[in-house]
């Protein structure tokens, strides 16, 4: 009897099978404020997901000789002193997806918009080493913004990094938005990062671009400010993942960071929570790191390897203006150029208000329409000598004829700049625009209507797709010529 109970026995551990599973376990020496430190976890990898129990994570951030520094990504008031703590012996990563278009996510890419679950079409590390100089070619083909102070003055291309920077206020996501809307029907995907923003705010957003019917192509990354600093800190980095997707398909991609003060406030924020010693403003002294690991990842692609594109337009918040302060300095210094929006020019009702002067961009140029960089040379000339000669305009009746012209001329460029929100214009037209400027058609147009002019003008261009096509594609004499004879009619039609 005792032998068949012994065989049964045998043969039930035997049908259990499996092999013996190793993991090695740590426990937590504190938890506060949503930081762990653990012992016990000698072989952890830095940014290694941990497993705290009841499907809470943390991220290993603080590599030290007898603990390590974990911030926690879910709840941690169940988390006591004592509490085991398993590795993963994985590295963070994502999992990304084509369904991400459209979309509103968490920064560890989960759906945030009652619209269901993501497909997974592959997981990628939220933190990968940059493509090198030879995986990249040069930036050669233009973004255009739909904005034509930008598109003429400081041009973007795909591939580039422009930096939006401004006091608050100054319609900094606005140029963003608008930037998204204009990639309608341009095969542009775009991904809005709203890091530390009101969730109010940024559905707010989420509504103007499905509006303009442009969430079609675009996923929103949403760290809210009530977030866990350790999300507001990782999400620029996952929706890079995400861009990255598509990059590595061949597609271009539009990424937005708005903003990267916040971003750098709250990995000061954990930093300091981490008990990493602070350098100047309190920041950790690898914030420069912070950002130039995640802005290098926009490029553009060689050919053998896709040809695909990341193009990064990252927001930066000042304070009374001051660009010289610590974390704009390293942002301006990482990037291809800056659009500076001045609060002055947003309170004249100049919008959008981008102070052409310090506004540059160092790559763009190479990228822009032959049209466009034939007929905007000379306007940036134009607005800085009008700058130069405005303070006298108060004595406008003193001014000797060839002055009064240049201001004239001046006053109708700022008019021209002038846009509506959420209208971006066509190259094209803002070629057509701009060539009326600086060959005299606004002249003898009263300052006050030249919007109502330029308005009608582009209406009367409306349905001469062969025209703006020309105009997109080059620029001669007979486009030229062309240009010349729509506006000569338009004028007399007009009168």
């Amino acid at each position: 009897m005792s032998d068949s109970v012994t065989e049964i026995l045998r043969q039930k551990i035997k049908a259990l099978g499996g092999e013996p599973v190793q993991s090695e376990v740590g426990s937590v020496l504190s938890v506060a404020d949503g930081i762990a430190r653990i012992s016990g976890l000698e072989d952890c990898q830095s940014m290694e997901m941990l497993d705290f129990g009841n499907g809470v994570v943390g991220l290993a951030l603080n590599l030290e000789e007898d603990a390590v520094g974990a911030v926690i990504l879910g709840d941690y008031k169940n988390i006591e002193e004592g509490h085991t703590v398993k590795r993963t012996k994985k590295v963070l990563a994502v999992n990304t997806s084509d369904d991400a278009l459209g979309r509103v996510l968490d920064p560890l890419m989960n759906p945030i918009d009652g619209k269901g679950d993501l497909k997974k079409d592959e997981e990628r590390l939220i933190e990968v080493i940059a493509p090198g100089v030879i995986a990249r070619q040069p930036v050669s083909q233009p973004l255009h913004t739909g904005i034509t102070a930008i598109d003429a003055l400081t041009p973007i291309g795909r591939g580039q990094r422009q930096l939006i920077i401004g006091d608050r206020q100054t319609g900094k996501t606005t140029v963003c938005l608008d930037t998204i809307i204009n990639q309608k029907g341009k095969n542009v995907k775009c991904i809005y990062v709203a890091i530390g923003q009101k969730y109010s705010k940024v559905m707010r957003n989420v509504n103007t671009l499905e509006k303009a019917g442009a969430m079609d192509y675009t996923t929103v990354v949403l760290a809210g400010a009530s977030e866990n600093p350790a999300l507001l800190y990782l999400a620029p980095y996952s929706a890079t993942a995400l861009a990255e997707h598509f990059l590595w398909k061949g597609d271009d991609v539009l990424i937005i960071y708005d903003d990267l003060s916040k971003h750098a406030v709250a990995y000061r924020e954990l930093s300091l929570l981490l008990r990493r010693p602070p350098g100047r403003e309190a920041y950790p002294g690898d914030v420069f790191y912070l950002h130039s690991r995640l802005l290098e990842r926009a490029c553009r692609l060689s050919e053998e390897n896709g040809g695909g594109s990341i193009t990064a337009l990252p927001i930066i918040e000042t304070q009374a203006g001051d660009a010289a302060a610590y974390i704009p300095t390293n942002v301006i210094s990482i990037t291809d150029g800056q659009i500076f929006l001045e609060s002055s020019l947003f309170n004249k009702g100049i919008r959008p208000a981008i102070n052409v002067g310090l506004s540059v961009s160092r790559v763009g140029g190479a990228a822009q329409l032959k049209s466009t960089k034939k007929n905007a040379g000379s306007l940036k000339l134009q607005l800085a000598q009008y700058r130069e000669l405005e303070s006298f305009s108060q004595f406008g009746s003193d001014l000797d004829p060839t002055t009064k012209a240049l201001l004239d001329r001046g006053e109708r460029a700022v008019s021209l700049l002038k846009q509506k929100q959420f209208s971006p214009i066509p190259s094209a037209k803002q070629v057509v625009m701009i060539y009326a400027l600086n060959n005299g058609f606004l002249d003898n147009i009263s300052n006050d209507e030249v919007p109502v002019w330029l308005r009608e003008l582009n209406e009367h261009l409306e349905g001469r797709e062969e025209l703006l096509s020309a105009i997109d594609k080059d620029w001669n004499d007979e486009v030229e010529k062309t240009v010349k004879e729509t506006i000569e009619h338009f004028v007399t039609i007009r009168k």
